[in-house]
């Protein structure tokens, strides 16, 4: 399934989950708490977690979720589960921010730049609050526990990526911890959510977990390879910005690995040098990955990861859901942005 055809085909349900958000949003009262989160959610992205919610409960549910039931009680319920992974998506957007003191974010002034630190992590509290409410009353004890635990996950993986820069970990293990609890998590569980709303059995609603699971890892590490390799102009960032950043990323991390002793030495002493000494010397950090093998190493992990994602998709029937899940799970390698 070519990009193109995909994008058709998620073109209805982008735009139920914007109107759905739009909707549910409308009751703010504040203006300024308004408009930092229409800032913050409504400023682009693809709204893939909850479309991988609306999708896994189709692929589980045929019947209960087909476009003759839109206007159904059960639909609406899965909206407003779906938009729950978009919420607590953009709330991790913008604390980040907030951490990493970003300018811009998708190529735009980021939500901390225009209005400042406090009213921002304010409105990502707002956005988790506001998920974890939904979970509780859109879904069910599992649909929440299950939120709740990507949640904790994600924090926890944003402590183990700050240690990591810390210590200059070069851990593949720590990497991937990282990976699974900071993006994994919550595809993961945007998959879960959407097999359990549609009365999944217990083995559909763990080749789907385990789907996202292996979705989230792969489209990490493509982003990790973007961060080198990438148009500044399509990913909304400068090249090397990980770097910069002292992020441990696989492409750096394999590259140490394999380096001599004089060029890894090179590196470590970047990375311990100041943020403008490292931005300075991106081109030749950037050669020396791809010589190490880096970018190979790190485009296979990726390739290998979409291969697993697929292959947990083997036990359900052909549909249009998992076609469409196979071909989200293929546009994590193409995509440039």
């Amino acid at each position: 399934m070519d990009k193109d055809k995909l994008l058709d085909l998620l073109k209805p349900d982008r735009e139920t989950i914007d109107a759905t958000m739009r909707s549910e949003l409308s009751s703010i009262d504040n203006s300024l708490l308004s408009e930092v989160i229409q800032h913050g959610i409504f400023n682009g992205g693809k709204r893939i977690r909850p479309m991988l919610t609306v999708l896994a409960a189709r692929l589980c549910s045929p019947d209960a979720f087909s476009a003759a039931n839109d206007s159904g009680q059960k639909v609406t319920q899965l909206f407003l589960l779906a938009i729950i992974f978009e919420y607590l998506h953009g709330a991790s957007l913008l604390h980040d921010d907030v951490i990493d003191r970003a300018d811009t974010r998708r190529g735009k002034p980021s939500a901390n730049a225009l209005w400042g630190t406090t009213p921002v992590i304010l409105a990502g509290d707002y956005l988790h609050t506001r998920a974890m409410v939904l979970a509780g009353t859109a879904g069910n004890t599992r649909c929440l526990q299950t939120i709740g635990h990507a949640t904790a996950a994600m924090i926890e993986a944003e402590f183990l990526q700050m240690q990591n820069a810390d210590h200059h970990n070069l851990s593949e293990k720590d990497y991937f911890d990282v990976l699974n609890g900071k993006t994994a998590a919550l595809i993961a569980a945007a998959c879960k959510v959407g097999a359990i709303a549609a009365e999944g059995t217990e083995d559909q609603c763990q080749a789907l977990e385990s789907y996202g699971a292996n979705l989230g890892v792969a489209f990490q590490v493509v982003d990790d390879l973007l961060d080198y390799l990438g148009d500044p102009q399509k990913t909304g960032k400068a090249v090397g910005n990980d770097f910069v950043e002292r992020k441990m990323t696989l492409p750096l991390i394999q590259a140490i690995s394999n380096a001599g002793d004089d060029d890894k030495r090179y590196l470590l002493d970047l990375l311990a040098s100041p943020p403008k000494n490292r931005a300075e010397h991106i081109d030749s950090v950037r050669d020396m990955i791809e010589h190490y093998g880096g970018f190979t190493y790190a485009r296979q992990t990726a390739e290998d990861l979409i291969s697993a994602a697929i292959l947990d998709l083997s036990a359900f029937e052909e549909c249009r859901a998992k076609k469409t899940l196979e071909g989200l799970a293929k546009y994590v390698l193409v995509r440039n942005k």
